[in-house]
């Protein structure tokens, strides 16, 4: 569902709460004990498909005019984490390109803005590799922040150990796992972009990193931050959610998905996994709240307008 925004409407600083209280997939017991029975809530805030929009969109009578821009993000997202104790904030790629600034700073300058911003993992979008394989291990340099993708194998290029293919992340007594899952470059990525870089099954690969993170590192919970797009007719979001196990939430990109409420997808084992993606440019900033309660975890979601 498209989020159309009203100029005519109220401005206040979110467009719309949807309280969903819907639960995610249930823990396994060994998870519940390691956190105990005390109430545990993490805020994770979300980005995709920024695309070098720095600045907000010009006020050039379009529908999004006005709206967005780095220095905004940042105001907002300060504001949430002076209210709530653990804030995640994440980035589902194609972080690179659509404005000059790009074409200035081959990347640099959006990097070292996210990690002004305490961006905690972001993944890859197609669009990071438009300047080439070398390009992008260069630019990570100016990244304070880890890039994970499970289902890359970049071994045989200069990405070699410069991506990791899961991360955990302590927030409280909760241990948050996550993996990246990026789109089949094929058709998509002029080759000379990614030469020497495999792609692997996004579902196989992923699911099978998800499991690890529950059943070795036990995490409470699995973030798939995913560049597939939402609703594809190759891999995308869906598929994923429907034909895994393990993997708890999707935070998506690439389809630049304006999405009023998630979606809510059942895996294989029978539990709920909740899709979000928060359009383009910035111009939205995604929330999910996640609280553990009870031996179940459930999540509200909300969608703000960066003006």
């Amino acid at each position: 569902m498209i989020l159309m925004i009203n100029r005519m409407q109220n401005r206040r600083n979110f467009i719309k709460t949807i309280i969903g209280g819907s639960a995610l997939a249930a823990l396994p017991a060994s998870a519940y004990t390691f956190w105990g029975r005390e109430t545990q809530k993490l805020v994770i805030l979300h980005t995709n498909d920024t695309h070098s929009r720095i600045d907000p969109i010009p006020n050039d009578g379009s529908q999004y005019a006005g709206m967005g821009g780095v220095a905004r993000r940042m105001t907002l997202i300060d504001k949430i984490r002076r209210e709530h104790e653990h804030v995640l904030l994440l980035d589902s790629g194609d972080i690179f390109q659509g404005t000059p600034y790009f074409n200035f700073y081959d990347g640099k300058l959006e990097l070292q803005l996210m990690t002004r911003m305490k961006y905690d993992a972001s993944t890859l979008g197609n669009h990071e590799f438009d300047n080439g394989i070398d390009n992008l291990s260069h630019q990570l340099q100016y990244a304070g922040f880890p890039f994970i993708n499970t289902n890359y194998d970049v071994s045989e290029t200069a990405l070699n150990g410069k991506l990791k293919r899961s991360h955990i992340i302590q927030k409280g007594n909760l241990r948050i796992g996550l993996i990246g899952l990026g789109i089949n470059p094929k058709g998509l990525i002029a080759d000379s972009n990614y030469k020497g870089m495999l792609y692997n099954a996004p579902v196989q690969t992923g699911d099978l990193e998800a499991k690890m993170l529950k059943e070795k590192e036990h995490c409470h919970l699995v973030i798939a931050l995913s560049h597939l797009g939402l609703k594809m007719d190759a891999i995308d979001d869906l598929k994923v959610a429907a034909q895994t196990r393990h993997i708890d939430l999707i935070i998506g990109g690439h389809t630049h998905t304006f999405m009023e409420t998630p979606e809510m997808v059942t895996n294989l084992n029978g539990n709920p996994v909740v899709i979000q993606q928060a359009g383009t440019a910035g111009i939205c900033l995604g929330r999910l709240d996640v609280v553990f309660e009870q031996g179940e975890a459930k999540t509200t979601s909300r969608i703000y307008e960066v003006k």
